[in-house]
């Protein structure tokens, strides 16, 4: 498998730069048994059967672009120019990776001060990535990034507009609970409370796991053999109860649907070893491409992802590398809305 066979040629004009109103007014193309259809989120109950189980991610998305002034040193107030951070994975307590521009101006060991009291310092930096330490933790610091910061919309989207106070609520789903991400897993943004109780009424069962989602899911390929690709790793948690949850519907006969590129990721790495679902707490950096044996995963909704990317390679591994253009050179020729404000798939294999 080659990059190029994972290219497509995108019209500008159907990468979303802000989501639909209200959310589950999004379009739904749906892929099933070979078929293609087309509908809305606000049907997505229909799709689905009683005792079906979708699990969903309930990370919550963190205000992690910073700005900020260099303090230099041995220098006064009027030494300072201004710094763009973008926290991309905490490493500890007070210690997070992030990106700064620009950042071959900041030295080691010199300081970043942001507004309420925050400041960060430049710890170590190499392959374009910074070591931070903050001058607080925990809650007092997530109390001053939420005053601080703004939502890490991803590059195909801040290069055309800043983000604003609309998407402090938009770029968050609605069951967003878990502090951790730097980039929303968006194919929950299209959930709503009038879906939720018409899934509830249908008999459809919801589970929820925890996957941090790092700025690494916007990387780009940059190898042509896919294989030989290194996937980032990001912290996820699978509870218990939820393992549980997931071998009872196998067992009575329901399907799992994980809701996002990232919950499948995290429960076929939970599921690997064994074939099951198990409890998990850990770091992953599982890489699905095809050929991928999947354990607990039927079927999957997802965004309208961007080429040569993970994701796309992902989609093809469980619907197939055909299915996968005959999928998307129809959502393109039905101008389906893309990325991560973008509308939604539901994707069922063949077999």
């Amino acid at each position: 498998m080659k990059l190029r066979d994972f290219d497509f040629e995108l019209p500008e004009d159907l990468i979303a730069l802000r989501p639909a109103v209200p959310r589950s007014s999004a379009r739904l193309l749906t892929y099933q048994k070979g078929q293609i259809s087309d509908g809305h989120v606000h049907a997505l109950a229909d799709e689905f059967k009683s005792g079906d189980r979708l699990v969903l991610n309930n990370t919550k998305v963190i205000p992690a672009r910073l700005r900020g002034e260099r303090i230099r040193h041995g220098t006064s107030e009027g030494g300072r120019a201004g710094i763009e951070v973008t926290l991309i994975k905490q490493e500890d307590q007070t210690d997070w990776m992030g990106l700064i521009k620009p950042l071959k101006k900041v030295a080691i060991g010199e300081l970043i001060r942001f507004g309420h009291g925050l400041s960060a310092k430049l710890l170590d930096k190499s392959e374009g990535q910074a070591r931070l330490r903050f001058n607080t933790a925990g809650r007092d610091f997530y109390c001053v990034l939420r005053r601080e910061g703004q939502m890490p919309l991803p590059p195909y989207i801040s290069t055309k507009r800043h983000a604003d106070d609309k998407d402090a609520a938009d770029y968050q789903t609605i069951f967003a609970k878990s502090e951790g991400s730097v980039a929303a897993p968006t194919a929950s943004l299209h959930f709503d409370p009038p879906v939720l109780e018409a899934l509830a009424t249908k008999g459809v069962e919801m589970s929820f796991v925890t996957l941090h989602v790092g700025a690494g899911t916007f990387l780009p390929v940059k190898v042509n053999d896919v294989k030989s690709h290194k996937m980032h790793s990001e912290f996820g948690v699978v509870d218990p109860e939820v393992a549980e949850e997931v071998r009872v519907t196998q067992k009575n006969g329901g399907r799992i649907i994980p809701v996002g590129t990232t919950t499948l990721r995290l429960i076929e790495t939970a599921s690997a070893k064994s074939g099951q679902l198990q409890a998990w707490l850990g770091e992953t950096d599982i890489f699905i491409y095809p050929g991928f044996d999947f354990k607990v995963t039927d079927a999957l909704m997802t965004n309208f992802h961007l080429p040569k990317s993970t994701l796309l390679m992902l989609v093809s591994a469980l619907i197939g590398f055909d299915e996968c253009r005959e999928v998307y050179a129809h959502a393109i020729k039905n101008k389906y809305r893309f990325f991560s404000y973008g509308d939604a798939s539901l994707l069922f294999p063949k077999t």
